[in-house]
């Protein structure tokens, strides 16, 4: 009998992969290609993509719903141990929302140059103090992502 184990490596980059996947559903679905997913001691614990043409509300974006699923899951109103990964430098509305839940740790992909929290604020770290941020994960898969989405459109 042989037996194959597999192991798989909890990386920045993987986690960044999969929130990819909900961006994918995004684009799919003809909604801006943002994805996120929220991990709490390497099992992801929610996940989320912008839905705001499906649900026609502006605040659904692809963090703000998966917050609210981790939420769901953890039974609580705070995510001290959660890392958030998003494809998107997170707008200002989301990362009021991040900064409420007290993540541990947003990373994200590409930088949002027109509506992310960094051009709105004029800071570079907006979030709760014990927050890290790491960016840049992945960003070229990202960003291509929404170019080729923008495209589509005209």
């Amino acid at each position: 009998m042989q037996i194959t184990l597999f192991l798989v490596m909890f990386t920045d980059e993987y986690f960044m992969r999969e929130a990819l996947k909900q961006a994918q559903m995004a684009f799919d679905a003809n909604e801006v290609p943002v994805g996120a997913i929220v991990v709490w001691d390497n099992k992801i614990i929610a996940r989320g993509y912008n839905q705001v043409e499906m649900l026609n509300d502006s605040t659904a974006h692809a963090e703000m719903i998966a917050l609210t699923a981790a939420f769901n899951y953890t039974g609580s109103k705070y995510l001290p141990e959660a890392v958030l990964y998003v494809t998107l430098e997170p707008c200002l509305m989301c990362s009021g929302a991040l900064y409420w839940a007290k993540v541990k740790k947003i990373v994200y992909g590409a930088d949002d140059i027109k509506n992310g929290y960094k051009k709105t604020t004029g800071l570079n770290n907006h979030y709760h103090p014990k927050t890290e941020i790491i960016s840049g994960i992945l960003a070229a898969e990202c960003a291509q992502l929404m170019k080729d989405f923008f495209l589509k459109l005209r």
